[in-house]
This record gives structure tokens, C-alpha cells and sequence, in this order.
């Protein structure tokens, strides 16, 4: 496929989003499933390319970069630059695209590039729980952001994790803290210590939030050949934090 054709894909992907909802010159927090697009040529860049066209050159683009599955317990080592996200082809191609900046946590980070991108990552690394109130998770609804859950559905949506840790339900963290060593862009080494999250014995329940959620809080349709959900974070919070208030178990069920 030549570049005319990619080009083509990407304004298809583009107008996808917008007929969506997505806003043009707004922040979009982007979950994601390479696979459930259908073949694209050029794979992740020209999604990328897509989102960042859909959003325009006043629009800020973020991605998480979970590492969680490397920066473990038995390897408490986080750095900024190398350690890879475990969260799909999209996140992690985005992660080591030139000019893409990433927060400082060890298993919760965010990538983003664009207007508000430096805003909105720079105090993560002030956070001793994985989404706390300098996590993007937690800073995105202030700044009128959106979640697309790009082929993925509803579960895989971090944000809850910020509601949670405002209500904090039993089954939320580890007892102990744990001690993490962090590289950050300039290779200096710091040890912090940090509170995990713990869902063992816990199956999580996010796409709940199709229950309290509707229309235009809450969008479906198409990107290519994936099915998304377009959802308002402001209206998120508003909905599931009282919703955790009332049930601390209405996002998850007990396993067994």
C-alpha cells in the first residue's frame, strides 16, 4: 500500500472518531486494541496519525503505559526510557515514538504528546499510589478530558482506579508498601516507596459503568472495524463515585 492509501486510512480513522465524538483541540486517553481494527496498513503509526489528526494540532493525545507485568514485586525497577508497557501494540509503539513524554510511576504511567501533555504528566511521579491526585487518571476530568476505549470495551478503563482510591474499597490495596528503584530521563536513580493495588480473589467489573452512563456521556460506535466506546471523564466521575459510596463492591465480583 503506498502513502496515498495510508493517507486515505488515516482520515477514515480520523472521521471515525469525530462522527464519535471525539473533540477536535480536547484531551483524549486513548485504550486500545491494534487487532480489532482490522488489517492497517502501516499498523500503530497510522493510528496515531489518525488520533492525532482527529484531535488537531491544539489536541493532546495520551496513552497509558502500564508496566505492572515488569516492574513487579520480585523486580521492583522502573525506568522512564526502557521499561516497556504491557498494555498492547498501540501503547507501546506510541511509547518510543519521537516526542512522546511519559509520567514517572512505575506500573501506572501515562504517555501523552501535545498541548497539555507536560500538564498533565509532570507530577505523577508525586503519587505514592498508582492513581492519585497527580496521575493523569485523576487530573483528566479537570481538564474536560475524554476516554476512548478503542476496540478494547469497557473493562480495561484505568480511570476507575482514581475513583477507587478516592473510596477506597477493601479489596483496592496490598498491606504492605513496597519499595520501587526509578531511572528517570536523565538516568538519575531514586528509591520511593508505594502503595499497590491488590485485585487478588477480585474479578473487576468496569463495564458497569454501562448501567449508569448514557448517551452523550457515553458514545458507541466505529473506528474502522472496531467497536468503541467514547466516554466523557468528567461524567464518569460524576456517575461511579457515588455509586462506589454507596455499593465499595459495584465494580467487582468476588471470584469463586
Amino acid at each position: 500500500m503506498n502513502d496515498s492509501e495510508i493517507e486515505t486510512i488515516i482520515h477514515h480513522i480520523s472521521e471515525d472518531l469525530s462522527a464519535l465524538g471525539v473533540r477536535r483541540g480536547g484531551v483524549l486517553l486513548v485504550h486500545s486494541s491494534l487487532r480489532s481494527l482490522g488489517y492497517v496498513p502501516g499498523g500503530a503509526e497510522t493510528v496515531i496519525r489518525g488520533l492525532l489528526h482527529a484531535l488537531g494540532e491544539e489536541g493532546t493525545l495520551l496513552l497509558p503505559s502500564l508496566s505492572y507485568d515488569h516492574a513487579t514485586p520480585q523486580n521492583p525497577y522502573f525506568d522512564i526510557r526502557r521499561t516497556p508497557s504491557n498494555v498492547g501494540a498501540i501503547a507501546e509503539y506510541f511509547r518510543q515514538r519521537p516526542g512522546t513524554l511519559r509520567s514517572m510511576h512505575p506500573t501506572h504511567s501515562v504517555c501523552g504528546t501535545g498541548g497539555l501533555a507536560q500538564t498533565l504528566l509532570e507530577k505523577h511521579h508525586l503519587d505514592s499510589t498508582p492513581c492519585g491526585e497527580y496521575s493523569p487518571f485523576h487530573l483528566l476530568p479537570i481538564y474536560k478530558g475524554q476516554i476512548i476505549m478503542l476496540g478494547c470495551g469497557l473493562l480495561p478503563n484505568t480511570s476507575m482506579h482514581a475513583i477507587e482510591e478516592m473510596v477506597v474499597p477493601p479489596y483496592l490495596f496490598n498491606e504492605t508498601l513496597l519499595t520501587y528503584r526509578l531511572v528517570d530521563s536523565e538516568g538519575r536513580v531514586t528509591e520511593k516507596e508505594y502503595r499497590t493495588h491488590n485485585f487478588e480473589g477480585w474479578r473487576q467489573r468496569y463495564d458497569r459503568v454501562g448501567s449508569i452512563l448514557s448517551e452523550p456521556s457515553l458514545r458507541e460506535g466505529k473506528v474502522l472495524q472496531a467497536h468503541c466506546h467514547l466516554i466523557d471523564a468528567a461524567a464518569l466521575w460524576q456517575a461511579a463515585l457515588p455509586a462506589l459510596k454507596q455499593n465499595p463492591l459495584y465494580f467487582v465480583d468476588a471470584i469463586g
